[in-house]
């Protein structure tokens, strides 16, 4: 999970929290960004905060078994690809690149427009 490579300045990455901390919430908001970082078992995952089917705050939903549930209509995402579960008609949840670097959780943000 340690990437060398991920620096303070390096183009494209920001620093989001602590692994401590993101270790004991689970799920936890990007500031100024419309996006989360979340602990499943083991692996960081960044993702889009909006769920891509009815637009709902994704950070208010759960994290089980690899998966994160929508807090709106009980649909979930596999945090390994995005995809929704079977039989609901959406795109799949966006995934960003995410490191941990000397117990920094980083995210790799290029291209991703500020919260609105």
């Amino acid at each position: 999970m340690d990437d060398p490579a991920v620096r303070a300045g390096e183009p494209g990455w920001i620093p989001v929290c602590d692994i401590g901390r993101l270790k004991a919430e689970t799920i936890v908001s990007v500031a100024g960004l419309d996006m989360l970082v979340i602990w499943n078992e083991g692996d960081v995952v960044a993702c889009e905060r909006a769920c891509p089917h009815e637009q709902a705050d994704l950070g208010l939903g759960q994290v089980v078994a690899g998966r994160l549930f929508c807090p709106r209509h009980a649909a979930s995402f596999d945090l390994r690809d995005g995809r929704i579960s079977s039989g609901w008609p959406s795109p799949p949840l966006r995934l960003y690149p995410a490191r941990v670097t000397e117990e920094q959780v980083w995210i790799e943000a290029q291209g991703r427009q500020p919260r609105r």
